[in-house]
């Protein structure tokens, strides 16, 4: 699934039971750059309650150590595809 955004934020939520071998996951969608410092909510938030991996391509990440969360900046659009517990996370990036 396609969606036109400037950034993302990606995070993890605590497992439901220490049993679950997948965690939950979110990405929040933001019409504006730099989210982490802007006070803005998001325009959408995608959760995925069973993710074993995450995976990032093409796409410049900046990790932000205050929350364990990954910011995605200078974005056009994102392209998400889920298979198995897997989220394949790829896009069109502006040059930073």
């Amino acid at each position: 699934m396609k969606y036109q955004t400037k950034s993302i934020i990606l995070g993890r939520k605590k497992r439901e039971s220490k049993e679950d071998d997948d965690y939950p996951c979110f990405i929040s969608l933001f019409d504006v750059h730099n989210p982490h410092t802007s006070g803005e909510v998001p325009k959408q938030i995608l959760d995925f309650p069973h993710t074993h991996k995450v995976i990032i391509k093409g796409l410049e990440v900046n990790y932000l150590l205050g929350g364990n969360d990954l910011v995605i900046d200078n974005l056009l659009e994102i392209e998400l595809v889920v298979d198995n517990g897997h989220i394949y996370l790829t896009g069109k990036q502006e040059k930073s």
